[in-house]
Parts: structure tokens; sequence; C-alpha cells
């Protein structure tokens, strides 16, 4: 292996970490008793109730074991939850698209949790449409082959790179799934030759995997227009964690829930309290408590105090060890590393009801649109760092080709979204968590008249005499209901030193205090979330076997 490599034994222990999230031999497992006792002691405390605190509640909850989750919010879910404005109309706050299983033809099989069957998936009718100056593709809904297909029509001389490239992302898959199924009985000195995939692409950009097989610096841009799913442009962006999800997206479908993203949060809760756990809205927790270097319990704003066998933090890493634990020199090294990680962009959003139906009207039946003013992704990434709106391109999601029903009868449900840097947000933070937000609104309105006009002029006429409902997100909106440090929506970036082998892990030096969620294994995402729930319940039974 080259310089760039990591010492092999490091290598088995910390990329096992970040694969097969689902893989979970429940019956190896101990099992709780599910005693009641004290009601403000519990085998586990999570802080926060975004699908990474759900699902690793939820895994106590299955197994026996009684948790208790805490949220700062009026509602669960953090980003996967839903808000009503008045005319009828529900708005989802972050979910677009995703994967999911399917049993008996049925999409409503959540990864982990074949007991939750009431959420039903419907499929996206295209995968997504993208649209470049010159090109406007309409990507396949669960068709690879057709996909290759229309890469090699528009760029003939390309087809071999197509072909190759997408070679390179199914070997890598298959490389990840015999590396997890081997659960570290590898031969490192055979690891070139038994994950070829794997080995020439874990240390390398998703920029650096394309360049190999692509020529044409448009078909580089078509091949990478997910990259806003990631937060990162390909030349920052590791490639395991494009190439992965992005072959299983494509390979698999995308699919959205019925009833909205808030029913998934739901049915965790219902899930977990059915099962003797219990989930506290409007608990904003304040502080971990430790002694003698080991978590105990968490203490809340109005100063209730709470006991677990072990503590799970969903809330941000960043805040989780800069506010709330205070452990001194124990966490000096852990934390000045994670100071030099950096934060994924936010996000502003465009959240409108419609009045008519201008949707059909239009004709328009895409769902997950992607509107590209060049093709350089690069410039759009920095174009997002500085809230720059001159140029900007936009995402655009129509949830009424989702479903019949989504909107009230003969009305729109839409959002308008690009990815956005916090920095410009900063000067209005101290007066926007003060209550004085005049400069601040006249600011988001600014750039929501942008985005709005450049919808309208390119794909949806009419749009701005068709509002009923107008709501607009910022980053600092992200951080006043998620709490994520910066309003991130992605959790630190998945660049090549916190990504894959090396993203920030659930154990923490703290003893008995885990992570959960974005900010570590295996990253942002719906399905990321999930199994990053699932993943660090795993680690904490797999202590409590020991």
């Amino acid at each position: 292996m080259d310089a760039k490599t990591v010492d092999r034994r490091d290598f088995i222990k910390t990329f096992l970490a970040g694969v097969s999230a689902v893989a979970i031999d429940w019956s190896s497992f101990p099992i709780g008793k599910r005693e009641r006792g004290d009601e403000d002691s519990f085998d586990a405390v999570i802080v926060g109730s975004g699908l990474g605190g759900l699902t690793c509640a939820a895994a106590f909850a299955r197994q026996g074991f009684k948790p208790l989750v805490l949220e700062k919010h009026d509602r669960p879910g953090g980003y996967a939850t839903t808000f009503n404005r008045p005319g009828g109309f529900v708005f989802d706050v972050s979910l677009h698209s995703t994967t999911v299983g399917d049993r008996n033809g049925l999409h409503n099989l959540i990864y982990g949790f074949p007991e939750i069957a009431d959420v039903e998936f419907v499929p996206h009718r295209h995968l997504y449409r993208a649209i470049y100056p010159d090109h406007d593709i309409r990507v396949p809904q669960k068709d690879l082959p057709g996909y290759e297909k229309l890469l090699s029509n528009l760029f003939p001389d390309e087809q071999p790179g197509i072909q190759g490239l997408l070679e390179d992302m199914k070997g890598l898959a298959n490389d990840i799934g015999k590396f997890s199924n081997a659960r570290g009985k590898v031969d490192m000195s055979r690891f070139p030759q038994d994950f070829p995939y794997l080995f020439k692409s874990y240390s390398k950009t998703w920029g650096e995997m394309v360049d190999a097989r692509i020529k044409s610096p448009r078909l580089r841009s078509i091949v990478s227009t997910l990259w806003g799913y990631y937060g990162l442009p390909p030349s920052k962006l590791a490639a395991l964690y494009y190439a992965l999800p992005t072959y299983g997206y494509l390979q698999q479908g995308g699919y959205y829930p019925k009833g909205k993203s808030q029913k998934l949060s739901d049915a965790f809760v219902r899930f977990i309290e059915d099962r003797g756990g219990k989930v506290v809205l409007n608990a904003r927790v304040t502080d971990i408590l430790t002694k003698e270097h080991a978590a105990y319990g968490v203490k809340t704003a109005d100063g209730r105090e709470f006991t677990g066998k072990v503590v799970v933090s969903n809330a941000n890493a960043y805040d989780t060890f800069h506010s709330m634990v205070t452990e001194g020199d124990l966490l000096k090294e852990y934390v000045g590393k994670m100071d030099q990680y950096s934060v994924s962009l936010s996000s502003f959003q465009v959240f409108l009801g419609l009045k008519e139906d201008l949707v059909r009207k239009v004709g328009i039946d895409d769902t997950e649109i992607f509107y590209h003013t060049d093709y350089d992704h690069e410039s759009g990434y920095m174009t997002a760092v500085n809230a720059k709106m001159d140029n900007t391109g936009y995402g655009l999601t129509l949830y009424d080709n989702l479903y019949k029903g989504y909107s009230p009868e003969g009305k729109n449900t839409l959002s308008i979204m690009v990815l956005q840097g916090y920095d410009h947000w900063k000067e209005y933070e101290a007066d926007y968590f003060k209550g004085k937000k005049t400069a601040y609104r006249a600011e988001k309105e600014r750039m929501a008249d942008i985005l709005i006009k450049k919808v309208e002029g390119t794909l949806l006429p009419g749009l701005s005499s068709a509002i009923e409902v107008k709501e607009i997100a910022t980053p600092l909106t992200n951080v006043r209901y998620t709490g994520n440090y910066r309003g991130a929506i992605y959790g630190w970036d998945q660049t090549l030193n916190n990504s894959g082998q090396s993203r920030l892990p659930h154990r923490t030096p703290v003893k008995n205090l885990y992570l959960s969620g974005a900010w570590t294994s295996p990253g942002h995402g719906y399905g990321g979330v999930i199994g990053s729930g699932l993943q660090c319940f795993g680690e904490i039974m797999s202590s409590w076997k020991s």
C-alpha cells in the first residue's frame, strides 16, 4: 500500500464500523428485563430525537431495554418532520427522496425494523431530472441499465468510460459487502487482490474516481449531479460516500413516504413507547452528567436529572463536547481533532403552497429537479458557501407528483432549495435570537424572491401570482429548530479525513457516552442516520456482553 494507506489493523478495525449498518444479529445481544423502577432512571438516555436517536432508542426497546429520548423541539424527528400552515398545507422540512426495502411488492420495509409496517413509500416517476445549459436529463427510476444507456446515447465516445465508472461503483459495493460479511477475518496481505475496487477507491475523492474514467467535463458534471445530496463538490467529497449511496439509489430507486417524513418519525416513537420506552418533547438537555470520566445521565433546562447505564448524544457533536460535557484534559486531544473537521453546508429553502394546480397546468410530471446554470460544480459549491444568489442553480421538489392528495384539492405544495454557508447569516445571528428580525427578514425575502423568479422563468410560469402560502427557512432557522451547529444539514463534511474508515466514531473518550446521527459514522441522509443508530446500538451491546 502507498503512503496514503492507513495501518492495516486500524483499517480493519475502523472500516468495519462504517459498513453494513443493518447486518445486526439481534439474537447475539443481551436482553433487557424491562424493569420500570425509578421513573427517571433508564437503561439508555438519548439526547435528541432525530432519526439517528430514534433508531438507537427503538433498538434498545426492541431488545427489552428501557430507553428515554429527550427532545428540545415540540415534535420528534429532527429534520425528519413537518409543519402545518393555513390553507391545509403540510410542508416537509427535508425529505425529497430516499431508498427503502420492499416485501411482497410493497415498499414499507425500514431496514432493521421489519415490525414497522404502517409507513408505505411511493416511487418517483423519474428518479430525478437534471437540467444543464445543453442537456435536460430524466434519470430512470430503478433502472441502472437505462441510466447507462441514457448517458451513452448522449456521449457515445465516452461509452467505455461510462461502463467502467458504473463497474467501479458496483465493484465497490460488492467489495464492501464481502468485507462486511468477513467480519474482520480478512487476510490483509491479499487485500488488493480480494478487494480490488475498495483498495483503489477508499483513499480517493469522487472527482478522482470520475476523472479516471470520464474525459468530457460536461459528462463529469452530469454523473456528479447529486453532489448536493452530500454537501461537497467532487474535488472534496470522499469517493466512498458518493459512489455507494448513489449506486444504491440508481439501482433501488427513490421513494417518499405517504404521510410525509413525520409519519416515519412518529412510527419510531410508537415503536419505542409500545415497548416500554419513553419520548419526551420540549425537554432541552443542557448537561451530560459524568463521574470519574464516565457518563451516567443528563440534566435538562428545567433542572430535572435522568440517569442511565449509557448516554447517547444524537445532538450535534460540536455542542455535545463544547457545551454539554465538561471533562477538561480528558477531551483536549479529542476536541482538538474534532475542531479541525469542516462543518457541512446549511440550506436555504422556500416552501410554497399554491392556490391552484399550477404543476398540472404547466404539464410537469417530475418530482425532483436539479437546475444548473453551468457545468462547474466547484464554482457552484463556492457560490453556496458564500450565499451568492446571482448565478445559483436550485433544487425543486414538486410533491404533488408523488401521490394524489398530497395537497388540498386543486392546490400544490413545492419547495425550492439551495445549499448555503452559515457565515453570511452571522451578522444577523445575535439579533435573530433576541427576536429582532427586521433586517434578517428583509434579507431572506430578497433571496426568496430571487429563487421564485428563477423557477418562474425556467419551469413554472405564473408561479408568483399562484402563491397562497410562503415560508422561508434559512441556516438560522435550522439552528433554531434542530440545534445543529452552524445550521449544518449533513454534520461534518464527508472529506477523506472524516469519511468511511476515518469518520468520527460512535464511541467517545468519555466512558458510557456514545454518538449517533449525521455527525458520526456512517454519516447523513435518512438511510445513513438510521444505520448510525443501529451501529451505535450494536457497539453498546457488544460492550455490554463483555
